[in-house]
């Protein structure tokens, strides 16, 4: 037997070692849960705030230290030819590492499973016969539940074993899903994990068409950064942005199962309603023109238009004496201000503390010694604060764009040579709101306020940000978010073929541009693991039309039989038919219609005496249907599909291309099978 075979494999039952390991290991990690919930930190704080901030610390560990009962502690085993970082001496026997989702040990301290980010747990990912990377065997587990059922074993460098597809891999990417969205710790391919390994430094972009698991790999990417880099990401914080609260709470589970338990989420309106309320929509053409670019340049020129250049000297009494500052010198301040491009906040701080300056200068020229103190006292003097006022007075971000929205002739001044005529008028509100209470703001409007504080004042920038779905964003939502990780970085995920707003991403490199991120590393992921090859084939067919030059995705499933579209009359019976044959499948099932169709199928599905889940809530063996309205669609995967009327998800969209792109998503969420049923003709790109 070769030194890196080991003595584990010379029982006669292989397996029931590898399950009495998994009870092993599993004793282990209740083991260290108990040592952490027994700890006594009694005599080792000094006060309570020290015990509370330790306190929160080790309920922290306790959690993360919970065994998920059907999340499989470990997937896979590393036999390396060689102890690892050691030098290589003759007959050396190698190591044996299992791979899991969190390191756990031993009572003395000896790893019983290495977390799948460690450097150790690489070659599980990345490790092939043309480079094995010293691992002379590769096992990887099957499981039923949380119980071990499987193994399977590549033996990399044994040329006698001819290459062949993982089994147990596919059985695992194929596994029908009941339940939130699964991580892909166990499946990840490698040109998926150099992406989730890539430096935190830099800023990523993943192009990638449905089923290539781009959406796993971005928070893969979160956990593993966590991982490596966690007392500085501590510190500067974590943010997953995704494009609604159903697509959150559809992913929200997926970290906690890798390991990491405070990762904030949020949609961009999450992020920039803090000063106001949205409570009202705008027409696409509006939408549009706010979300341009230009309107940062429109909001700079409106906020600095509130800067007047003094006209009067500022005199400033100190007891019986009186110093003057003449204007020009003021004005010099002023605009030397405005050349370093302050933000208008700051410069309004630091006006006064200039002025006051000015006359500790003359303070210190007629023989006195005037100390800091004397300089912010005569920065708050009446006269200082009253020409500052005059000069550069405080703006209220919600009332610049308020009155950028109400004044025409406000916007006209500041929008000249930047926004058209029509652009205005697109723009302007038919009937103004007396106040920033009273306004009924759009999402739209919400960014616009957003830039308009960041103007103002710095946004709090945070260490990482990962934004799904990203294609969706306007310019200026780009910029929203690339001001919460100016000094960090991101990982940006989408699909350019799966824009279905007026205002979606043309291209990644004007996206990353308004991010701030324009240095980026763009990487295409094409391999699709989940959608079978027939579905995304026949989805494929209208790529030339809504996404020219994009390459398609190459499903490695075949799955034959995997799509049916069917023309019908009594297209809603047809449609509680076909959910009713789907439901004889294990797995979930999705009903995706048009969001006009909604109440209609949900009547119809109701009177079948069939209840239905809403998008975002968690399925269940119980409860495995959900209605899910094209619009929300995104993101979304269910085993088995029902599409209803093509047809009406293109025609509930304001243009045909849009229309087209809502229907790529819906045609592509199916993981098993996809029925599509239609009583109207189909759109010519599918016949």
């Amino acid at each position: 037997m070769p030194a890196h075979e080991f003595e584990s494999d010379t029982t006669t039952d292989p397996l029931a070692h590898e399950r009495a390991h998994l009870a092993a290991s599993r004793a282990a990690l209740r083991a260290m849960r108990e040592d952490a919930q027994n700890l006594d930190i009694r005599d080792v704080t000094a006060n309570w705030v020290n015990a509370a901030v330790l306190q929160a610390q080790i309920d922290e560990r306790i959690k993360s230290l919970a065994d998920l009962a059907h999340t499989p502690l470990f997937f896979g085993r590393l036999d390396y030819l060689h102890v690892v970082g050691a030098e290589e001496a003759e007959g050396a026997e190698g190591e044996q590492f299992y791979i899991g989702r969190r390191h756990v040990h031993d009572a003395v301290g000896d790893p019983m499973v290495i977390d799948w980010r460690a450097p150790v747990s690489q070659p599980f990912y990345r490790a092939s016969r043309k480079d094995p990377l010293d691992v002379g065997r590769r096992r990887r587990f099957g499981y039923t539940g949380g119980d071990l059922t499987a193994y399977e074993d590549e033996h990399l460098t044994d040329p006698a074993e001819a290459e062949q597809t993982s089994k147990l891999l596919q059985a695992e990417i194929e596994r029908p899903r009941v339940g939130p969205m699964r991580d892909i710790v166990a499946t990840i391919q490698p040109e998926q994990d150099e992406i989730v390994r890539s430096e935190l430094g830099g800023t990523v972009c993943v192009q990638g068409g449905p089923g290539t698991g781009k959406t796993a790999v971005g928070l893969h990417r979160v956990a593993y950064l966590l991982y490596a880099h966690r007392e500085r990401l501590a510190r500067t914080g974590t943010l997953v942005v995704g494009p609604n609260r159903s697509f959150l709470h559809y992913i929200e589970q997926v970290l906690p199962a890798l390991g990491e338990l405070e990762v904030k989420q949020a949609t961009v309106e999450d992020l920039v309603t803090a000063q106001i309320e949205v409570r009202g929509t705008d027409e696409a053409t509006a939408a549009v023109v706010k979300g341009d670019a230009r309107m940062a340049e429109v909001l700079r020129r409106a906020l600095r238009s509130h800067v007047t250049l003094p006209t009067e000297p500022v005199m400033v009494v100190r007891g019986s004496r009186r110093w003057r500052v003449p204007a020009y010198e003021i004005e010099e301040m002023v605009q030397e201000l405005l050349a370093r491009d302050m933000r208008y906040g700051a410069a309004h701080e630091a006006l006064p503390q200039r002025i006051a300056h000015a006359v500790l200068v003359r303070m210190e020229q007629s023989g006195e010694a005037p100390d800091d103190r004397v300089q912010n006292s005569v920065a708050r003097n009446p006269a200082v604060k009253a020409a500052v006022k005059a000069i550069w007075p405080a703006v209220d971000p919600a009332k610049l764009v308020l009155r950028l929205l109400a004044e025409p002739e406000f916007l006209a001044e500041h929008a000249e040579g930047l926004l058209s005529d029509d652009e205005q008028k697109a723009i302007l509100w038919a009937k103004p709101a007396r106040s920033v209470k009273t306004a009924k703001w759009s999402a739209a409007d919400a960014v616009l306020i957003d830039e308009a504080t960041d103007l103002v004042s710095r946004t709090h920038s945070l260490g990482h940000v990962v934004i799904d779905e990203a294609q969706d964003l306007s310019p200026m939502q780009y910029r929203a978010v690339g001001r919460r990780c100016s000094t960090g970085s991101a990982t940006v995920l989408g699909d350019l073929a799966q824009g279905t707003t007026p205002w979606s991403t043309q291209s990644w490199e004007q996206a990353l541009h308004h991010l701030g991120k324009a240095d980026a590393l763009v990487e295409e992921l094409t391999a699709g693991f989940r959608v079978p090859r027939d579905v995304i084939a026949y989805a494929s067919r209208l790529l030339p039309v809504i996404s020219p030059g994009l390459t398609p995705v190459e499903s490695v499933r075949e799955s034959p039989g995997s799509l049916s579209v069917r023309e019908v009359t009594e297209l809603d019976a047809a449609v509680v038919a076909a959910c009713e044959e789907s439901l004889t499948h294990e797995g979930s099932i999705g009903l995706i219609a048009a969001d006009a169709r909604i109440p209609a199928l949900a009547d119809a599905l109701a009177a079948a005496g069939h209840s239905c889940l809403s998008p975002g809530q968690e399925t269940t063996a119980e409860s495995r249907l959900t209605l899910v309205p094209a619009s929300l669609a995104k993101g979304l995967e269910y085993d088995y599909v029902v599409l209803d009327e093509p047809a009406a998800v293109v025609d509930g969209e304001p243009d045909e291309r849009t229309g087209l792109r809502r229907l790529y998503v819906a045609l592509t969420r199916a993981v098993s099978g996809l029925t599509v049923l239609h009583a109207a003709p189909l759109p010519e790109e599918l016949v």
